[in-house]
């Protein structure tokens, strides 16, 4: 397990933590394997109910690594490609329910993690964005089907079209997220009375 993700479990419920806020939390190849791999342990545990992706400090999660996207070759595309689409489908797919607490920034391949979840809470701080206008890209990972599923076509193509940054307020008016909480992570989890510890699979 490498520091950039933490994984824990409390209860029935399992958080996944993005741990690298100082770089913006990036959805690294190794960061996706990771998720792809534990999430495939989970999916054996029948008492497993919750699936919850954070992050930390003023972070969620930003997209793929751009130094991998730079790398990333006419051969290797699909590839690369593949590994962010089937993961966002391994979510939507679970069989427990997934929920995207957002604490920060919310961008590109991040915002397609948190739409492939069943719901979405977040801060006030949450901020949300599809950059790829202003990089000469286009998210390859679902949030093109996802995100006007949720906001309208039309809603949809102005934030990919322009890149322009959603706050948590216009979030919650144009149906982005669920709603908005001072402390969502604590909210959901008043519920439980135990201490969570790190995970053992």
């Amino acid at each position: 397990m490498s520091n950039a993700l933490i994984v824990k479990r409390l209860a029935k419920t399992i958080i996944f933590q993005f741990n690298r806020p100082e770089i913006r939390s990036p959805l690294s190849v190794f960061v996706l394997d990771e998720l792809h791999e534990i999430l495939d342990e989970v999916s054996e545990i029948s008492t497993i109910e919750t699936i919850i992706f954070t992050g930390r400090e003023d972070v969620f999660a930003s997209g793929a690594d751009l130094r991998e996207i730079a790398a990333v070759t006419g051969v290797t595309a699909v590839e690369f490609a593949l590994r962010g689409q089937n993961l966002m489908k391994k979510i939507a797919g679970a069989k427990q329910t997934t929920i995207a607490v957002i604490n920060g920034f919310c961008f590109g391949g991040a915002l397609d993690l948190a739409l492939a979840c069943d719901k979405r809470i977040a801060s006030p701080n949450a901020v949300f964005s599809h950059p790829g206008a202003n990089l000469g890209i286009v998210t390859g990972w679902g949030g093109t089907q996802r995100l006007p599923r949720l906001v309208g076509e039309a809603k949809a193509l102005e934030i990919f079209l322009t890149a322009k940054r959603v706050d948590a307020v216009e979030a919650l008016q144009i149906g982005l997220i669920d709603k908005i909480s001072e402390n969502p992570l604590a909210e959901l989890l008043a519920n439980y009375s135990v201490n969570y510890s790190s995970i053992s699979l």
